[in-house]
């Protein structure tokens, strides 16, 4: 049996701080010795970024009362000794609750008013209006406290069929999937929309954010769950129960919500939940045994997943079996293999994307910096020469040489105006592409699709606008990518002329690549196809409902087209860093020539002592690049991120 999630998770965080104190390290070194640029920063930032906050999001979906909560508490709260997540028979969690780790805010629980739902703004939009959501503080060190604390998460409130059907809760055409009123005439809806935990657990200090979700009416009612939150998340765990099998309803969240590309198949877990109820003193180990296996094989069946990714456990065994140490009962209950599952899975997957990332990111890094030493020791080397040739001449020679660098000086002082002109080209052409990729472009290009939704009853040829609005947000990131090959192309021919005039050694980047954003546009078109089928129709004709989902669809549009706007800057940084870096060396070099000449003027011992100060910064040059190796390659090496045997969990770089 392998390493748990949690102590896989653990061994993560522990890399991510020794990575950060090496890069910091490395950092200061280059400060110190002026090989720190624009480019160069910016990369050392981003890799600190992606290091420091990278998140790992396991979402937990089911249908009610499939143990969800238990599992959740089972896997990750069990050393609290008792329960924190509310747990107990019929619907617990009723709203969404993300559960996660942010320094910079007290510990709290932090409940978003279900009425919200009355107005058009996305989760997104509403993260933000602080004063809109109910604040509870939690005391860490009372377990009690805690989970007293997050029973709100269970509340509900009666409303009129009227006011559910506003909310989302009630549907006329929809009767399977409403409600049950009572005696008068009311339903049960949550009381809250949206629940965020902020707590220093181990586990979600080190980056683990859980994701636990509500039954199909709830799942359904919000979009900006079901096609950003959950496609978004690196894992995704659903919950069945063991003596139902798979029900109707377990198969409509998991068609609708779960299976909406082939892509995201490779993130999921099946767990098979309440294997306990299937132990029975009547039957012998083997028919229980033999129960089980059916009901697996069946779910896999009907699900359409591998045998191999459906997992029998007993969550509510499990968590027992942890709090009282009983190592048999907790081997029963299947959990560590779910555990292992997680840790392979999940963190192994995660790990090798992130380990791939840091290797490219660090690369990058020693190409740019060795860029700069090679400048230094190609300028000592023609100081070197310079000086050399002036051995056994007289005054006048060297005067002469004095007159020329200073010729040399002027010459490359007015080349600057060029330099500077193409600079102002190359601008222009960069906000012309962040102009393609803003927020208001977008906007624009979003519009018909939202017209098309916000309009009253069953929306006609919605789809095809859909795919229309798709292919034109595609030629966007191809106009974007098109616009990078220019620019790329724009360099090259100035580099080449700055190289032949002013023996430089301008390296031509390579064009930005964007095709993996087109990658994501497809997989956001997957995700939002499923509410455009007529089995949504229904829902769709809802005016609300559709605003919702184009708002929804345009936050996470917006991230796509943001970062592919970072990745664009970050590029046209890398290509003009090494410009910038040239024309201080070149200056550099020229101060340095002409007070070296001045020195010969002065004193006969000058020259030799010149030459002698050369061959020793030469020397350093060598060490300085030798402990630039040394450095980078131990960010790469840090213990802790060793390749880990996985399953055949795809999961996305965040």
């Amino acid at each position: 049996m392998g390493p748990s999630f949690n102590e896989q998770f653990d061994q993560h965080g522990a890399w991510r701080r020794e990575f950060a104190q090496q890069l910091k390290r490395l950092a200061e070194w280059m400060s110190s010795h002026d090989l720190m640029d624009a480019a160069v920063q910016e990369r050392l930032h981003r890799l600190e970024e992606q290091v420091r906050s990278d998140k790992v999001m396991v979402a937990f979906v089911a249908e009610f009362s499939r143990g969800k909560s238990e599992l959740i508490n089972a896997i990750f709260f069990a050393d609290y000794g008792r329960r924190i997540m509310p747990a107990s028979a019929g619907r617990t969690t009723m709203c969404p609750t993300e559960l996660g780790y942010d320094a910079a805010q007290a510990p709290s629980l932090r409940l978003l008013p279900i009425e919200t739902r009355l107005q058009v703004q996305s989760l997104a939009e509403w993260r933000v209006k602080t004063e809109r959501w109910t604040e509870i503080s939690l005391d860490v060190g009372n377990a009690n406290q805690i989970a007293k604390a997050l029973e709100k998460v269970a509340e509900v409130r009666k409303v009129s069929l009227d006011d559910a059907r506003a909310l989302g809760f009630w549907h006329d055409e929809l009767t399977d999937e409403n409600p049950v009123p009572d005696a008068q005439g009311l339903v049960e809806v949550p009381m809250w929309r949206h629940a965020v935990i902020n707590i220093p657990h181990p586990l979600l200090k080190q980056g683990l954010v859980i994701l636990d979700t509500p039954g199909l009416n709830a799942v359904g009612a919000e979009p900006e769950l079901t096609v950003n939150l959950i496609p978004q998340a690196h894992a995704v765990v659903f919950i069945l129960s063991a003596d139902t099998g798979v029900t109707r309803s377990d198969l409509s969240i998991w068609r609708e919500h779960l299976a909406t590309s082939p892509d995201s198949m490779d993130a999921r877990l099946v767990v098979l939940n309440k294997i306990d109820t299937l132990w029975d003193t009547l039957n012998s180990a083997e028919q229980v045994q033999s129960q089980m296996e059916r009901q697996c094989s069946t779910s896999a069946e009907m699900l359409g997943v591998p045998l191999d990714r459906v997992i029998p456990v007993s969550a509510q065994k499990g968590l027992v079996a942890k709090i009282t140490a009983d190592d048999l009962l907790l081997e029963t209950s299947g959990l560590p293999v779910l555990e292992e599952a997680l840790a392979k899975g999940i963190m192994g997957r995660r790990q090798s994307i992130l380990r791939a990332t840091v290797a490219t990111g660090v690369a990058s890094l020693r190409t740019e910096t060795a860029r700069v030493i090679n400048i230094r020791r190609r300028d000592l080397d023609d100081q070197m020469a310079e000086l050399r040739s002036l051995r056994g001449k007289n005054a006048s020679v060297i005067e002469s040489m004095r007159h020329r660098i200073e010729q040399e000086q002027r010459e490359f002082d007015l080349s600057t105006a060029k330099i500077q002109a193409v600079r102002a080209v190359h601008l222009k052409l960069l906000r012309a592409v962040f102009q393609q990729l803003g927020a208001k472009a977008l906007k624009t290009e979003l519009a018909e699709l939202a017209q098309t939704l916000q309009q009253k009853g069953i929306k006609l040829g919605v789809k095809k606008i859909y795919t229309q609005t798709f292919d034109k947000l595609r030629g966007t990131l191809d106009k974007a990518q098109a616009s990078g090959t220019e620019i790329q192309a724009m360099l090259a021919g100035t580099f080449r002329q700055l190289n032949a005039e002013f023996g430089f050694s301008l390296q031509v980047p390579t064009p930005p690549q964007l095709e993996h954003f087109a990658h994501d546009l497809d997989q956001i078109e997957q995700s939002h196809l499923q509410y455009l089928g007529m089995g949504n129709a229904l829902k769709l004709a809802q005016p609300e409902f559709a605003e919702r989902l184009v708002r929804a669809l345009a936050m996470r549009l917006r991230t796509v087209y943001e970062s592919a706007a970072n990745d664009l800057e970050l590029w046209s940084k890398s290509a003009t860093a090494q410009l910038d870096a040239q024309l201080r060396e070149r200056r550099r070099s020229f101060a340095r020539r002409i007070e070296a000449v001045d020195r010969i003027q002065q004193a006969a011992s000058g020259l030799v002592e010149r030459i002698s100060e050369i061959e020793t910064n030469e020397e350093a040059l060598d060490l300085l690049e030798g402990r630039l190796q040394e450095l980078t390659a131990q960010l790469i090496a840090v213990p802790g991120l060793e390749p880990v045997a996985t399953l055949d969990l795809h999961l996305e770089s965040a």
